[in-house]
């Protein structure tokens, strides 16, 4: 008996061996490409955070919102878009679509807008993600690309969606119920 025993471990320890073998073999799906979905760190051309952005897709197009500001001192810490035209006239800057309209191609894309809420001012746009994730060229222009400008904005971690509650997802409401701008509490200083 003692001898059938052994045989029936040395048959089962091969089946395991031979299962971890295979499984080891087996082609593993290849990891998803890199998307512009997510939070994003805007710089000024003086290197400092203008603003965060977060970017979402919506009905195949990719829209991206303003998420939270870092102000200068003496800055209206509740601005509204009053250049802004349509549905977005007078609405708070904070939790308003700027990126609209992006159609994904490749690591690019394309075909949408951005606006300004400074002037109110709305630029054909197209973005670039770099290939591995974390940077992404917006280049808002007039007409043809020549005539634009680009930014490159760096990938903030998932980590920052808590510090931006209520003002991130598109099912959370129109614009109107966002909150206000950070009230008076000083900027993170990056």
């Amino acid at each position: 008996m003692p001898l059938l025993n052994v045989k029936r471990f040395a048959f089962a320890a091969a089946a395991l061996g031979l299962s971890a073998a295979l499984a080891a073999a087996a082609p593993r799906p290849a990891p998803a490409p890199p998307t512009v979905e997510g939070m994003w760190e805007q710089l000024e051309d003086n290197g400092k955070v203008g603003s965060w952005f977060y970017i979402y897709e919506r009905d195949g197009v990719y829209e991206g919102k303003i998420v939270k500001m870092f102000l200068k001192p003496g800055e209206n810490p509740n601005p509204l878009c009053v250049r802004c035209t349509g549905d977005q006239k007078n609405l708070p800057t904070l939790g308003l679509t700027l990126i609209k309209g992006m159609q994904k191609k490749g690591r690019s894309y394309e075909n949408g807008t951005i606006l300004d809420p400074r002037d109110g001012s709305v630029y054909n746009a197209r973005m670039e993600l770099s290939s591995d994730g974390q940077k992404l060229v917006v280049r808002g222009y007039l007409g043809i690309e020549l005539f634009g400008q680009s930014q490159t904005w760096r990938r903030l971690p998932d980590s920052t969606l808590a510090e931006v509650t209520g003002t991130l997802r598109p099912e959370a409401g129109s614009p109107k119920a966002v909150p206000q701008a950070q009230n008076g509490k000083p900027p993170i200083k990056r």
